[in-house]
């Protein structure tokens, strides 16, 4: 009698606590899309397929994740990613905040040119309370952002000359992302900017439809622009950069329990960590190995000073005075403030 008792209470056990984890485990998506524009060996890549396997090893299998890179998921449209992820065509995505501007304006903040010196002012963003700001907006967007990542400052590479004046820049096609941002910054510096998606720009820069890019240096490098795309002079000008948003679907968020919700934001912010370091390996002083790479491949790197790079601040401080406007003054101040805190 007691053995019957007890299995009795073993099973009512079981059905309190255990069957909704099971329903809820079977309820669950046997894959889950991940969206990225940039593969291995990226580190935007790296970083997706990083956050896949983190997240089924913690999860213990429940949760099965499979990137997607290209924005395949959107036909190579990068701009369409963020309103595909809103919809549900997309349930994770590790995004550009350039990409996502276009439906996120704030976002824009990356892109003002020549607002952020160096890593430490991107930082002093992304960690302080304008980052935590740009989370509440996407949040109210269908989505869940879990951590910031990097694809890193965004280098100038051509074809045809050394850069290191607005002057020199006069007449060259460059090829610029989706955004009138960059449109508008580009054409203030005298270039004829032209705006592609990667997927796009690569034959063209080949084809010399195109003279140069703006990209981080990793890109160049894993992309082998120096060769494939005879981009035989870079400027080393930061003059914007470009971090990365870890997110999930607010729906899909939502499907999965607190415990899967905790090992998925883990998971991100681990992947994020990663991430960053692998983006700025050789490039943060003291260690500018990368950079030394590049210039033995053959490619003259000009290196602005900041006397430099103030020239091109200047000449497109109209352009940064509108988008101010635009992006939200308030938002601005506040950057601007943790900028200068930063030093």
């Amino acid at each position: 009698m007691r053995k019957q008792i007890g299995f009795v209470l073993v099973l009512a056990l079981v059905v309190a606590f255990g069957l909704p984890q099971i329903v809820g485990a079977a309820d669950y998506k046997q894959e889950y899309k991940l969206s990225t524009v940039l593969g291995k060996p990226f580190p935007w890549g790296n970083a997706g397929e990083r956050w896949t396997e983190l997240i089924k090893e913690k999860s213990g299998g429940r949760i099965n994740v499979k990137m997607y890179p290209g924005t395949s998921l959107v036909g190579g449209d990068q701009t369409k990613e963020f309103t595909a992820i809103r919809q549900g065509a997309i349930d994770l995505a590790i995004g550009s905040t350039i990409n996502w501007s276009p439906q996120v304006q704030q976002l824009n903040i990356f892109s003002m040119p020549f607002l952020m010196p160096d890593h430490k002012a991107l930082d002093a963003l992304t960690g302080g309370e304008v980052g935590k700001d740009l989370f509440k907006i996407l949040e109210s967007k269908d989505v869940v952002p879990l951590a910031w990542g990097e694809n890193g400052f965004r280098e100038l590479s051509n074809s045809k000359r050394p850069i290191r004046t607005p002057a020199d820049l006069k007449g060259l096609k460059i090829r610029v992302v989706g955004s009138p941002l960059y449109l508008e910054t580009f054409s203030a510096l005298g270039a004829n900017p032209t705006q592609m998606s990667w997927a796009d720009a690569v034959p063209a820069l080949s084809s010399g439809a195109v003279d140069g890019q703006e990209n981080p240096l990793t890109v160049f490098m894993a992309a082998k622009l120096y060769a494939a795309s005879n981009q035989k002079f870079l400027t080393l000008w930061g003059y914007v950069a470009d971090p990365l948003i870890f997110v999930v679907n607010k729906d899909v968020w939502k499907s999965w329990s607190a415990e899967d919700q905790k090992v998925v934001r883990e998971a991100a912010l681990q992947a994020a960590k990663e991430n960053i370091v692998e983006s700025r390996k050789g490039i943060v002083a003291p260690d500018d190995s990368l950079i030394k790479e590049i210039e033995g491949l053959g490619v003259n790197v000009a290196r602005l000073t900041p006397e430099e790079k103030g020239v091109f601040g200047k000449a497109t401080k109209a352009v940064y005075d509108k988008w101010a406007k635009q992006i939200g003054s308030d938002l601005i101040k506040k950057a601007e403030e943790s900028i200068k805190n930063s030093k």
